[in-house]
C-alpha cells in the first residue's frame, strides 16, 4: 500500500465545485500542503510551505470561517493547513450526526486517527455499515485508519416505582433496596441485583442517576439492604446504580456483550474496549475469549483497550496488572467521576497516564472534553484547558463522544481538538514535560530498549526529521513511542492490521507496505532506500539532505529483535555511504 503526501492533503475552496460547507481540514498524518477542490493538487516534493503562526489562536478558526463562506458564495479560496504537529491522536465516536461517508471522511480529514463504534447503541447492521465505510476512507486516502469497538458492559439500576414520576427521597430518609418485583414506593424498590446486595456492607455508599442521589447501607439482610439517604433528589424508574465501596462478583461481560464480542471478532475490528473493569481478572476473561475465536478461526489477534471507570482499579497493585495484561487504556472518566470525588480525578488520570507510560501501552483520555460543543461551536475555556491537560500529562489520544456522534458540530469538534494539540504541542514547556518521565522499562538490559534509547538520542542530537521503525507486531514502533523522542515515528509493517493498530500511539505514523510492493525484506540495504521512499511519500522529508533514523530486527520479521541502527540522508542509496 502507499501513501503520498498529496493523498493526505486537504480538500479546500473551490471556484469549479460548488459546496456549502468547506474547511482547512488537517489529521496528525496529514502534511503542509495547500489544494483547491475541484484543481490539481502539488505532486510530491513541490509541497508549498504554510505560515504556521496562523494556527496559534483564533485566526486559524476565522481562516476556516472565511473560507466556508467564500465558497458559499462561489469565490475560490486557498486556505493553509497546518503542519504535523501533532503527535497526539484523537477518537472520534460515530453516531447519527457522523454516518455517512461524507462525514466520516470529513472528521478523518480534521484530524481523526480512529473511529469508536459504542455498542451501547444501535444494531450489529448498522455497525457493520459504519465499519465498511471506514475501511471505504481508509482506500480512498490510502492510510491506515483504527477502528474500536466499545461493549457496554453491565448496566446495574433500580426496579420501578408504583408513581410513574418516582419518589422523593429527603435527607435522613430511609429506603429499603430488595429482590421483591412489586412496584416501588418510597419505602422501598426492588434492586434486581443479587450480587450488590451480597457484595455491600454496613457503610458503603449506593450512587443513583450518576450520583444525583447517594444513600449509604446502614443495616442488610437476607435479599435486602436498607439505606439512609444522604444527597436527597428523586429517585425514578431504572435510574443506574453505581457501587464505589463494593468489587461485585460478576463478569464484565454481560450476555449482551458476549454476542457484541463475537460480532466485532467477525467483522474485524481493531480494539476491543471493555467495560466495567474491576480486577485484572476480567481482561483475562475476555483475552482468553478473543484467543479461542483468533486460533479456531486464523484470525489476527484486536487489542483489548480496558476502560478505568471503578475504584477498585487502584487497590493494591490492581492497576499496575490491568495495564501489563492489556493492550491499551482508556480514562473513563464518566463514571470515573461519580464512583470517585471530582477532586480526586485529574490526580487518578495522571497516575492511570503515567502508569501506561512505564508500561509503554498507550493511554486515551476520554469523557466530556469538549461538552459544550454537542450544541455550542465552540467549546468553554475550561473544556479547552482540560484538553490541554490530558495532552500535557502526555496521554496517547484524546476522544470524543456524544460531540461527534451525536452533537451540532462534529467536523469542528474534532477541529477544535486538533487545534489544541497543535497548540500545546507546539509549546516549550510540553517537550520538557514529556522528557521529565523517563519509563524505567526503557531501561532494561534488552538491545530492543538500547536501540530505541539511542535512536532517541541520536534524533535530537542530529535533528531527523523522523525515526524510521520497521516491524511486525508494533512491539519496535511501540517502543520508540513510550521513549517520547523529538521527531515523528514512522512505523513501516507488512501487516495491516498492526499499521491499524499502531494509529492510536503518540507520534506513530503507520505505513502498511508489502515485501513484494515496497522493499525486499531479506536486503538491508533495499530496506533502508524504502525507507527514504515511504519518508518522502508522506512529506515527514523536505530536503535531500534531511536526515532519519532507521531502526530494525535483523532478519526482519523476528517480534521485537531491534538489533540495528541507522542514520541515512534522506536522498536515498544515490548519496549514501558504501558501507550502508
Amino acid at each position: 500500500m502507499k501513501i503520498s503526501a498529496t493523498a493526505l492533503a486537504l480538500a479546500i475552496v473551490s471556484s469549479t465545485v460548488a459546496t456549502t460547507s468547506v474547511f482547512a481540514f488537517t489529521t496528525s498524518n496529514a502534511f503542509a500542503t495547500t489544494r483547491t477542490t475541484g484543481g490539481s493538487s502539488s505532486p510530491p516534493n513541490t509541497l508549498k510551505k504554510t505560515d504556521t503562526s496562523l494556527y496559534n489562536g483564533m485566526a486559524a478558526y476565522d481562516a476556516q470561517m472565511k473560507a466556508a463562506a467564500a465558497a458559499a458564495n462561489g469565490i475560490a479560496a486557498t486556505v493553509p493547513v497546518p503542519p504535523p504537529v501533532g503527535f497526539t491522536k484523537q477518537l472520534a465516536t460515530l453516531g447519527p450526526a457522523s454516518s455517512s461517508f461524507e462525514m466520516i471522511e470529513k472528521l478523518f480529514l480534521a484530524g481523526a486517527d480512529v473511529f469508536r463504534l459504542n455498542f451501547s447503541h444501535g444494531e450489529h447492521p448498522q455497525k457493520k455499515e459504519l465499519l465498511d465505510i471506514i475501511r471505504a476512507v481508509e482506500q480512498k486516502h490510502d492510510h491506515p485508519i483504527a477502528i474500536l469497538g466499545d461493549l457496554q458492559g453491565p448496566k446495574l439500576r433500580v426496579g420501578q416505582f408504583a408513581n410513574p414520576e418516582g419518589e422523593h427521597l429527603p435527607v435522613g430518609h430511609v429506603i429499603r433496596f430488595d429482590l421483591d418485583p412489586t412496584l416501588g414506593n418510597a419505602q422501598r424498590v426492588m434492586l434486581p441485583h443479587p450480587e450488590i446486595i451480597e457484595a455491600s456492607e454496613i457503610g458503603h455508599a449506593l450512587l443513583i442517576d450518576d450520583g444525583k442521589v447517594k444513600v449509604r447501607v446502614t443495616a442488610k439482610g437476607p435479599g435486602y439492604l436498607d439505606c439512609t439517604v444522604e444527597v436527597p433528589g428523586k429517585i425514578k424508574d431504572k435510574k443506574g446504580v453505581n457501587t464505589p465501596d463494593s468489587i461485585l462478583q460478576i463478569s464484565c461481560l454481560t450476555p449482551k456483550d458476549l454476542i457484541d464480542l463475537q460480532y466485532m471478532l467477525e467483522i474485524g475490528v481493531d480494539w476491543i474496549a471493555l467495560s466495567f473493569v474491576q480486577r485484572p481478572e476480567d481482561i483475562v476473561e475476555i483475552s482468553r475469549l478473543i484467543l479461542d475465536y483468533n486460533v479456531k478461526h486464523g484470525t489476527h489477534r484486536p487489542h483489548v483497550m480496558a476502560k478505568i471507570e471503578k475504584p477498585s482499579c487502584f487497590d493494591g497493585d490492581s492497576l499496575e496488572r490491568i495495564v501489563e495484561l492489556c493492550d491499551g487504556i482508556m480514562v473513563a472518566r464518566g463514571d470515573l467521576g461519580v464512583e470517585c470525588a471530582p477532586e480526586d480525578v485529574p490526580i487518578l488520570q495522571k497516575q492511570i497516564i503515567d502508569e501506561c507510560r512505564e508500561q509503554g501501552k498507550p493511554v486515551v483520555v476520554a469523557t466530556q472534553m469538549l461538552e459544550s460543543m454537542i450544541d455550542s461551536p465552540t467549546p468553554t475555556r475550561a473544556e479547552a484547558s482540560d484538553v490541554a491537560t490530558a495532552i500535557y500529562d502526555g496521554a496517547d489520544a484524546i476522544m470524543l463522544s456524544a460531540e461527534s456522534a451525536a452533537g451540532d458540530f462534529p467536523e469542528e469538534s474534532v477541529l477544535m481538538q486538533q487545534r489544541i494539540i497543535n497548540r500545546v504541542e507546539g509549546d516549550p514547556h510540553y517537550d520538557r514535560y514529556l522528557q521529565s518521565f523517563e519509563p524505567h522499562h526503557l531501561l532494561d538490559s534488552s538491545s530492543a530498549s538500547a536501540i530505541i534509547v539511542a535512536a532517541r538520542q541520536i534524533a535530537r542530537t542530529v535533528d531527523a526529521k523522523a525515526i524510521v521503525s520497521f516491524t511486525v507486531g508494533g512491539s519496535t514502533a511501540l517502543k520508540a513511542s513510550q521513549s517520547r523522542p523529538g521527531a515523528p515515528i514512522l512505523a513501516i509493517s507488512p501487516v495491516i492490521e498492526t499499521s491499524r493498530q499502531l494509529s492510536l500511539s503518540w507520534g506513530i505514523y503507520s505505513e502498511y507496505a508489502t515485501d513484494h510492493g515496497d522493499y525486499d525484506s531479506d536486503n538491508f540495504r533495499d530496506m533502508l532506500r524504502a525507507a527514504c521512499e515511504i519518508a518522502n511519500r508522506k512529506g515527514l522529508v523536505e530536503d535531500p539532505n534531511d536526515l532519519l533514523v532507521v531502526t530494525a530486527g535483523f532478519p526482519f520479521g523476528t517480534p521485537g529483535a531491534s538489533n540495528i541502527i541507522r542514520v541515512i540522508p534522506a536522498a536515498g542509496p544515490s548519496h549514501w555511504d558504501a558501507s550502508l
